[in-house]
């Protein structure tokens, strides 16, 4: 290993600083702005990219500002663990930034400005913390990223997101201050905080008690990113804001920066065979797989899709910290390869919530069934990252997956092996639904030519003869009764023209190759946009939507509080629109992005290697382990 003194970590971090002036002084130009995003972007990738070929080859590139506090200097570095963050972090803003773009406009958004400005200054923070040589230069970007990040949390400005906002800052400065003390730690003991290969020596010979206690500190304050329970609610609460946001926390660099901490953590600070010999790490993986467990289990119950997705990432990152706890070669190599899976897997998920809630205003999985005809496209892409999520083969998640099953029987380790595979049964029972409703349920009875005829494993759900199979469930005579004799008023009149489905069971004649009948001059779905998720209603009832839609005040800049009784979704009247294959669903500018995050997600299932992060993820885990043994 060679150290080079070169800038280029440095100007990873500064040019999103350079950007986010740029975008600022643009607001008034929203095509200029918007180009600097996209400039930025990409001219952080090339820098990041750069530094791959020498990394590869056991080069360290190192730049050094001068002394800090005391003899700890504030240097930027770039080595394999840090390229492995820098380089996924980089890339895929290149990918949220034509996302956003077209999310953005789609809803027309306000505070554009700021939000492409706070995501910028986000960006700047992960690099930094990629290629932070210390754990007080980490520290100081680790607070930088809160504060940049606090903005996109609360961008909505309504009651709740001003309430999610706060919530972020408590839990994220808390988590900030712990690492703080494990760092101030680390320094007494050890006399040192400079990450080391194979972990800092001092700390292996250091007091046992206050060694655990530095530890326990810095894990519980990077365990606060990384969403491990108890100290996981932050996340959830974050959904309500905008979903470009969502796969900034999920995928691109927050989350993402608490579970590359704990790896510098485990790999660079205490090195792997101080953890074992203090048994933190069997403590830390008990965590871990309670999370896992815990949260998938809750995802189960969530209606809501990004709550569900929220949930689904408090499970996943938890697979990481097991892999890294767990400490054999293999989990290792699983849990560092699961950064970059889970980071193009959700990153597509959200992407495709985020193009449904703009097309549709649906966020209800319970409103989705049939959706799949109106939007095919980023319904199959979002199957095809449920499954990766769920460990099937071709997809990223099946190798990361396999590598953590097989470090945990390595071990002997068989309780976590069995709760990886009980996690992998529970995705499945929280991603099939969205799926199977998307592709194989009728809407409504409206549909005269359903996905599928009759439902398949069951009868119909309905209570209400349906002419797409299902059956009349007879568990209210009296109600059904007085149902019926309520609908024979309307008996001579056109369904449609009352602005209903006919649940008469009896066919209506209808052109469905023609558009959905407007309501008010405009489909229901677009009468009332919002981006908010709504909160769970424990008895299990809709709030009442009494708006008056002729409200000229109403315009597509309202912001809607979450379970605002104004809040729309599902298919209009008449059923779901069927769109082809070839874009007609919505703009490239959404569509395009979650075709690429899919398409990584792909590629680090079928070619890992070529895809290099498994090459880097080989070259960490051969250099700690080598380090461990001769030290």
């Amino acid at each position: 290993m060679t150290e080079l003194a070169d800038p280029r970590p440095l100007a990873a971090v500064l040019i999103s600083v350079v950007g986010t002036l740029a975008i600022l002084a643009a607001h008034r130009r929203p095509n200029l702005r918007e180009a600097v995003t996209l400039t930025v972007a990409i001219g952080k990738f090339g820098i990041v990219a750069s530094m791959l070929p020498g990394v590869l080859a056991g080069d360290v590139y190192v730049w050094t500002l001068g002394e800090f506090v005391v003899d700890i200097p504030f240097a930027l570095r770039a080595d394999s663990l840090g390229m492995l963050f820098g380089l996924l972090a980089s890339l895929l803003w290149i990918i949220t930034s034509l996302y956003s773009i077209g999310y953005m406009r789609g809803l027309d958004e306000h505070s554009q400005t700021r939000y492409f400005a706070s995501f910028a200054m986000s960006l700047s923070a992960a690099m930094g913390i990629a290629f932070a040589s210390n754990l007080l230069v980490l520290f100081v970007f680790y607070e930088i990223l809160t504060v940049a990040t606090y903005p996109l949390v609360a961008h909505d400005e309504t009651e709740e997101a001003r309430a999610a906002g706060r919530k972020y800052l408590t839990y994220t400065f808390g988590g900030g201050v712990a690492v703080l003390a494990g760092t101030v730690f680390v320094y007494l003991l050890a006399g040192t905080v400079s990450f080391t290969s194979g972990g800092i020596a001092g700390l292996a010979t250091a007091d046992p008690t206050l060694a655990r206690a530095a530890f326990a500190l810095l894990a519980a304050g990077f365990g606060v990113k990384a969403a491990l329970m108890p100290i996981h609610s932050w996340l959830p609460d974050a959904m309500v804001a905008p979903t470009p946001v969502s796969g900034l926390l999920h995928a691109v660099a927050v989350v993402k920066s608490g579970v590359f901490g704990i790896a510098r953590l485990i790999l660079e600070v205490f090195g792997p065979e101080t953890v074992d010999a203090l048994g933190v790490g069997i403590v830390l993986a008990s965590f871990a797989a309670f999370t896992l467990l815990a949260s998938s289990v809750i995802a189960l119950r969530k209606d809501n899709l990004k709550r569900r997705l929220a949930y689904s990432t408090v499970s996943q990152l938890s697979y990481i910290v097991l892999g890294l706890s767990i400490l054999s070669p293999q989990a290792i190599t699983g849990g560092l390869l699961h950064i970059p899976a889970h980071a193009f897997m959700k990153l597509t998920l959200f992407f495709c919530a985020g193009i449904i809630h703009v097309e549709t205003h649906t966020d209800d999985i319970s409103q989705m069934a049939g959706i799949g005809k109106r939007m095919p496209v980023t319904m199959a892409a979002f199957a095809v990252a449920a499954a990766g999520m769920a460990g099937i083969p071709l997809v990223a998640g099946f190798v990361s997956k396999f590598y953590l099953l097989i470090g945990t029987v390595s071990t002997g380790d068989y309780l976590f092996a069995v709760a990886l595979l009980v996690s992998g049964v529970l995705n499945i029972a929280y991603f099939w639904p969205v799926v199977y409703q998307a592709f194989f349920e009728s809407e409504d009875a409206h549909d005269a030519k359903p996905l599928v005829e009759h439902a398949i494993g069951g009868e119909g759900r309905s209570t209400i003869t349906r002419p797409d199979g299902g059956e009349k469930q007879p568990e209210d005579e009296d109600e059904t009764e007085d149902a019926e004799e309520t609908e024979t008023e309307d008996d001579d009149l056109d369904p449609e023209e009352l602005g209903r489905p006919d649940f008469s069971g009896e066919s209506v004649e209808r052109d469905y190759s023609e558009p959905a009948p407007l309501v008010d001059g405009e489909y229901a779905v677009d009468q009332h946009p919002s981006d908010h998720t709504m909160p769970e209603n424990e008895a299990g009832d809709e709030a009442d939507a009494d708006t008056d839609a002729d409200d000229p005040a109403r315009d597509a800049d309202e912001h809607l509080a979450p379970g605002d009784d104004h809040h729309h979704g599902g298919p209009p009247p008449g059923g779901w629109e069927r769109r082809d294959w070839f874009g007609g669903e919505s703009t490239w500018f959404m569509l395009g992005p979650i075709l690429a995050a899919m398409t990584g997600s792909v590629v680090l299932g079928l070619i890992p290697y070529t895809a290099v992060f498994l090459r880097l993820i080989e070259d960490i885990v051969s250099t700690v382990l080598t380090v461990g043994v001769m030290g």
